[in-house]
């Protein structure tokens, strides 16, 4: 009787290759996403490195609050998850979103600083994160520039809360001092130019400073404090919600005139409604929060 087979000799198996994975993150189950995770961590590593040659970083506050502001669309979490064909995590969303928020201000940087060939490369990057309708998204969210009629004056709406503001501005007209005139009555002094609501001074009208403040904000951060006549007719609402009102009107007049100050209106949030409203008393207690004493007996 033959003993059990014999074994074939390893001269007689065909030579195997062992097959080598196409990326070293093969054995993780989301190759996908951690070779784009990689690719961005380079991508921020190098520029990093560049700018820093550059002597573009560290940027020092002032100069940071000068970049222009970022304007992020990135793909939904359910967009990326189709796109790695994988489920992505809200850590792992949250990890990949803040490399691209990283690659996305190094961009405005090297955009400020004029250096082309490095900003495309970056842009061409964020691309690919970017939705699809980001122009439109983008066209919707600008604002519409005042017309101006045929006196120079811009009317803009403003809102807040309940009140509803109608703005007028105009530059105004300063006549020449020392042209001859043939009145036999007395120069009057006439300020450069004035704040009128709802055709009483601004001073009258809002009797608490913080409203006032309020109001003339603007036009200091734009720095034109005193370079136009404003007149506003205002409606509904406190004092508080006027004077909002009002504030987001003379913004959105401001922008008309002097376009080179979007940025920094748009950055003190004043060319956008504000959003919040009273909230409502609820049943049962005293006011939107506050409740009443407990009391035990």
């Amino acid at each position: 009787m033959d003993g059990p087979p014999r074994a074939r000799p390893d001269r007689d198996r065909p030579d195997r290759e062992k097959s080598i994975p196409s990326s070293p993150t093969f054995y993780t189950g989301r190759s996908e996403f951690y070779d784009h995770i990689a690719t961005l961590e380079s991508a921020v590593e190098n520029t990093h490195s560049v700018l820093r040659s550059l002597q573009l970083l560290p940027l020092p506050a002032f100069a940071r609050d000068s970049l222009p502001p970022a304007q992020p669309m990135w793909k939904s979490r359910d967009t990326m998850s189709s796109m790695f064909m994988r489920k992505l995590t809200t850590a792992r969303y949250r990890r990949l979103i803040t490399l691209l928020a990283q690659l996305d201000e190094y961009e405005r940087i090297a955009d400020a600083a004029g250096h082309i060939e490095m900003q495309n490369g970056i842009a061409s990057i964020l691309s690919l994160f970017e939705r699809p309708d980001k122009a439109a998204q983008l066209a919707r969210k600008h604002i519409k520039l005042a017309k101006f009629d045929k006196y120079g004056r811009t009317h803009t709406v403003g809102k807040r809360k309940e009140s509803t503001a109608r703005v007028w501005i105009i530059p105004p007209v300063v006549d020449n001092p020392f042209a001859r005139t043939e009145s036999s009555h007395p120069k009057v002094d006439v300020t450069m130019s004035q704040i009128l609501v709802n055709n009483i001074p601004l001073n009258e009208f809002f009797a608490s400073p913080a409203d006032r403040a309020r109001i003339v904000r603007p036009l200091k951060l734009a720095g034109v404090l005193g370079a136009f006549n404003v007149f506003a007719l205002v409606r509904g609402g406190g004092t508080t919600g006027q004077s909002g009102a009002i504030t987001h009107g003379i913004a959105r007049g401001i922008v008309a005139h002097v376009p080179e100050v979007e940025i920094i209106l748009r950055k003190a949030k004043l060319l956008r409604r504000d959003p919040r409203m009273v909230e409502r008393k609820k049943t049962g207690m005293a006011k939107a929060r506050k409740r009443y004493t407990w009391v035990k007996r």
